[in-house]
């Protein structure tokens, strides 16, 4: 968000800071020295420099692509729309008691996904990345205020203005407070950017490692486990006196920069003056001590060796017992093609990115959706399918996670009984995890519900639809295969596949629903009729056994259809 969600361009050429720039006292042509002497001429040119790399940036990132000027311009258009919306909501506040709690709330809120998103999203903006300019003789205090001007591009700043406006005027009661806004509203602004690129700089060499592309992928589930604390935060708000829930929360907040210089109005329309010069002094200081940590991040990173070019040390004891440890684990597998697939698929889920955010998401969604519904008093124990029925999505698509690498698996397939064997191993390494992991739901669901009697028939019914799931996603693997882009965090497909991607998904959905449908007719029948306890446990061992069956026979028709159609499936899956 530091920059705003802005397309990039191609940035001007490598660059930053010097080390024997950066040496306090010293000086250089346009820039004044770390110490902090005041800012020159040189300082004003390099800064309108900086702004229009920014819009060059801007520019040519649209001229790229039709589509990428497409996405631009709806973000663009929906965010202002947004924007325009929090806008007239603070402002029809205004005069509410509740209005300084939603205004600083929202305010430390705007902060936290500033501070946040950097980590998520650090392709976004590149400018973010100071070790472009390592070439430059540029001082650390002359980068520190050429790129906050610079920052003040983008969409993310102009949504964050227009909520820093609105909160300034719902709260601003007075002619000091009024003043008091003024001061506070581009304060808000200023210390959110500043945030924003002191965090960029102090984990840039994570954001461009493999492990800064792996915390990216990683936030989907970011939003979608946010999305779901502000589902139980709304329902939670929409009851009885709650705003008033608030108010503890708002009561820190206030002293949080830079939501203190929201509080600052508040406190000024209070009478209050004493605390609100304390808390825009608060948001002052915060913002001194970024600006300090940015430029120290900055010199730190520009003058010290990158820890890639020194030789790790007992790199060959690492190794060592590594290989030990999975030797170890080695007799646990069993033997033959089973074990090694099983292993190479764990190996897939832990370390290749896609794979990793897949898990993630569906082991953090399939507890969250069913917890929250029961701590909330409004769930049910069925909705512990979903963890079943979300990680029964990861068998889709099992060829398009190998990408182009396929071709290895296809040297070993000769036969249908070879593809039965290596879609076997694949869905036996997800049972492996999948399985206790849903009954562990299911169970902690029970138990926070209560419900231990509806808990066999739950059981049963989330076993029927994990088979169902996995069989469905072998069949959807062998006859929808397609391409996964392993250079991007957001694309799903290969450009031109995204058919065969909505068509694998959702037919196998659609179809495990309906092969599940003999359990949930038994499940209804058990609940209506006088069988009693005796009929819901039955439906345990009931959906257990349909569950294997649907998987097998899933696996068998798969089987026949990868072993006619390697050479095609191994196109498909080579496209990105």
């Amino acid at each position: 968000m530091s920059g705003g969600a802005t397309p990039t361009g191609s940035a001007l050429g490598p660059g930053a800071v010097a080390p024997d720039a950066m040496a306090p006292g010293g000086t250089a042509r346009g820039g004044p020295a770390v110490g902090g002497r005041p800012a020159t001429a040189g300082d004003a040119a390099l800064t309108a420099i900086f702004v229009r790399l920014k819009w060059s940036l801007l520019r040519n990132g649209l001229r790229q692509s039709t589509g990428r000027a497409a996405i631009f311009i709806v973000s663009l258009f929906f965010t202002l729309l947004f924007a325009a919306g929090q806008l007239l909501g603070l402002v029809l506040l205004r005069g509410n008691a509740h209005a300084g709690t939603v205004a600083v709330l929202l305010t430390a809120v705007l902060a936290l996904g500033w501070a946040v998103m950097p980590l998520f999203f650090p392709s976004g903006d590149e400018t973010l990345d100071p070790t472009r300019l390592v070439m430059l003789p540029l001082r650390a205090g002359s980068l520190v205020r050429a790129l906050l001007v610079a920052s003040l591009v983008g969409i993310g700043p102009l949504f964050t203005l227009c909520v820093a406006v609105g909160s300034g005027i719902s709260v601003a009661h007075g002619a000091f407070a009024v003043a008091v806004s003024v001061v506070a509203v581009p304060l808000v602004l200023l210390v959110c950017l500043a945030l924003a690129r002191a965090v960029a700089a102090a984990n840039i060499r994570l954001l461009t490692s493999r492990k800064g592309r792996d915390l990216a992928l990683l936030s989907g589930l970011v939003v979608a486990v946010g999305i779901q604390f502000v589902n139980f935060g709304a329902q939670r708000l929409g009851q009885a006196g709650g705003l008033s829930r608030l108010e503890p929360a708002a009561a820190v907040a206030r002293w949080v920069p830079p939501a203190s210089a929201i509080g600052a109005v508040d406190s000024a329309s209070r009478g209050a003056y004493g605390v609100a010069v304390v808390q825009l002094l608060l948001s002052v200081a915060a913002l001194a001590g970024l600006l300090y940590w940015w430029q120290r991040s900055l010199t730190k990173l520009m003058t010290a060796p990158d820890g890639s070019t020194i030789a790790a040390a007992g790199t060959g004891a690492g190794t060592d017992r590594r290989r030990s440890a999975d030797a170890g684990w080695g007799r646990l597998w069993p033997e033959g093609r089973t074990g090694a697939v099983m292993q190479r698929a764990l190996r897939y889920a832990w370390r290749d990115p896609k794979a990793k955010s897949g898990w993630v998401t569906a082991l953090a969604l399939g507890a969250i959706i069913p917890l929250f519904n029961a701590w909330q008093g409004t769930g049910s124990i069925y909705w512990s399918c979903f963890a079943a029925g979300l990680l029964g999505t990861l068998m889709y698509n099992q060829f398009g996670q190998d990408t182009s690498a396929f071709w290895m698996v296809a040297m070993t397939v000769s036969s249908a009984r070879d593809a039965y064997a290596e879609l076997r191993a694949r869905a036996m390494a997800l049972l492996l995890v999948t399985l206790p992991y849903a009954t562990l739901v299911t169970v902690v669901t029970a138990a926070v519900l209560g419900d231990w009697r509806s808990l066999p028939d739950a059981l049963g019914l989330s076993y029927g639809l994990l088979g169902a799931m996995l069989g469905m996603g072998a069949w959807a693997s062998a006859f929808f295969p397609y391409s996964i882009p392993q250079d991007s965090a957001y694309k799903n497909a290969a450009p031109g596949q995204g058919g065969l991607a909505w068509m694998s998904m959702m037919g196998g959905m659609l179809g495990s629903a309906l092969l599940c449908a003999p359990l949930i007719a038994v499940t209804v029948w058990t609940h209506v009729s006088s069988s009693g306890p005796s009929g819901q446990w039955l439906l345990l061992p009931l959906g257990a056994t349909w569950g294997a069956l649907l998987t097998w026979a899933g696996l068998r028709w798969a089987a026949s259809r990868t072993a006619r159609r390697l050479p095609e499936i191994l196109t498909a899956v080579s496209k990105a």
